[in-house]
């Protein structure tokens, strides 16, 4: 990984936890009636299991600090795909190529998070309810546009030249 790689996916799995973590701290406060200690206990609860809830900031903190370990394994995974595959760095590099990756690829990490990760860790099916659909659509703007947004294509500068 060249320095300039380490950089965007430092940068993205930062940006991605905080914009992330402040739509869902947002979601849970204005929209769900919760508040954000909760959240992120229950984040931590997926690896603690419920009793992460009666954790206080301990266990919110923990939350925190998988949240974006979360986000620095997306970041990640992004990256290596942007670097291996000359589709997505062609995609990318199109006019308003960002906005069209980051419409699946911020999907794609709900439905594994949602689908499989989380599942397999709590040993329980996913609800599918109005929470899941905001969601898998706020992944789009929330995780894959920040992610992509911060590494690019995977090489060279992280905003592409439409001229070029």
């Amino acid at each position: 990984m060249t320095r300039d790689q380490l950089s965007r996916l430092v940068r993205a799995g930062l940006l991605t936890g905080v914009i992330d973590g402040t739509f869902s701290s947002v979601l849970s406060v204005a929209f769900y009636g919760s508040t954000v200690s909760r959240l992120f206990q229950g984040v931590a609860a997926t690896l603690l299991g419920a009793k992460a809830f009666d954790g206080g900031n301990r266990t919110a903190l923990i939350g925190v600090l998988m949240h974006f370990g979360v986000a620095f394994g997306w970041s990640a995974v992004y990256l290596g795909l942007a670097t291996r595959s000359p589709w997505i760095r062609r995609q990318v590099a199109a006019p308003y190529g960002m906005v069209r990756v980051a419409s699946w690829y911020g999907p794609l990490v709900w439905l594994v998070m949602s689908l499989a990760v989380i599942p397999m860790l709590l040993q329980r099916a996913p609800a599918m309810t109005f929470r899941w659909w905001v969601q898998l659509i706020g992944h789009i703007p929330f995780v894959g546009f920040p992610i992509v947004a911060s590494i690019g294509t995977g090489e060279g500068s992280a905003w592409p030249n439409p001229r070029s």
